[in-house]
Formats: C-alpha cells, structure tokens, sequence
C-alpha cells in the first residue's frame, strides 16, 4: 500500500539512497529512540544497546535499496535491530549460551505485576538476564516469534527454546519477587 509511511520518512529514505550524510543523519535522529528501545531489550547495557544500534544502522544504509516501499518502514528497521543483535551474541557470546534441554515446563509470567512496572523497569529486569534467556525471552514474549522460529534464527532446537524461555521467566519471577519484597520492607519500617 503506498503512503504506509510518512512523506518525510519517504524524503529521507531518498536521500539515504543517493547517499545523502545529512539524510543518513536526520533518519538516524529521527529513528534512534524506537531502534534504542528495540537494541535495549537484548542488550545488557546501553553501551551494548549503542553498539548493536549503530551495527543494525549501518546495515540499514548498506541495504536500503531492498527495503520494499510498500511495506513500514519501521517494521524492516525493527527486523534489521533485532538480527543486529543475534548476530552480536553469536559473535560475542557463542552458541554455548543456550540450554540444550527438550521441552520444559511454561510458567507465566505474573502479568497483573508486570503491568505496574514502567517500560524502563522491565528492561531492566530483561537486562538482568543472562544473554541466552534475555534473547528467548524478547524475541518470544515481546517480538511474537515461535518457538520454532527462534530456534531456526539461533541454530537450537525448539525444545532448548522452550527451556531457555522458561527459565527466563522463572529468573524473572524471582527477580520481581526480590522487588515486591524489598518494596515491602521499605513500607514496613
């Protein structure tokens, strides 16, 4: 559908294209809060985020003459951030990260808890994570893979998947635990 993206993301992506710097620039300012906020929930810290944020850009400016105009924008940037970071822990971390079980128990998360928790808090808390579970758990729970697709991207089995997200949740679950506990003793003196 053409117009799915704003006259002036279309202007600056035809300045990318003849390899305007001051449109490279304007894209990247005007882009860099929602791609921070993709790069933050799979990194273990801002400088981490920064890394892998200026990684995905620069394969936003070396790809873009594939980016389907008809499509969002915004979505094939959020595609690009997300593999950004994939690729950052295979190179970084290694593959070894990863449980290799078959299929564990799901836990839900307590969703009435996570609800009262601003966005920043919840990164914080998925930043807490080891790197295997922080990546399951945001590209399970927040970016609607499956389970299958997770374990093609990451070269595991769906079952170590599964395992990986369970754990994950679990590590949330204490860790919201200690907060609601630590709240409460603050309340109680």
């Amino acid at each position: 559908m053409p117009g799915s993206n704003s006259a002036a993301i279309d202007e600056l992506i035809d300045g990318c294209l003849k390899s305007s710097r001051r449109s490279q620039e304007l894209l990247y300012r005007q882009l860099y809060g929602y791609a921070m906020g993709i790069c933050l929930r799979y990194s273990k810290n801002k400088d981490e985020a920064r890394e892998i944020l200026n990684d995905g850009f620069y394969k936003v400016f070396t790809k873009l003459e594939s980016f389907d105009r008809q499509r969002p924008f915004k979505t094939w940037l959020a595609r690009i951030m997300i593999n950004t970071a994939i690729d950052y822990y295979r190179q970084e971390v290694g593959k070894d990260i990863f449980v290799h079980e078959e299929v564990a128990a799901e836990f839900p998360v307590q969703e009435a808890v996570i609800s009262k928790l601003a966005y920043e808090e919840l990164v914080a808390l998925i930043q807490n994570l080891t790197p295997a579970y922080r990546l399951v758990f945001s590209l399970y729970v927040i970016d609607g893979y499956t389970h299958d697709e997770i374990a093609e991207q990451l070269n595991i089995t769906p079952g170590a998947s599964k395992s990986n997200l369970s754990r994950a949740r679990e590590k949330l679950r204490e860790l919201l635990s200690k907060i609601n506990t630590d709240n409460y003793d603050r309340v109680a003196r």
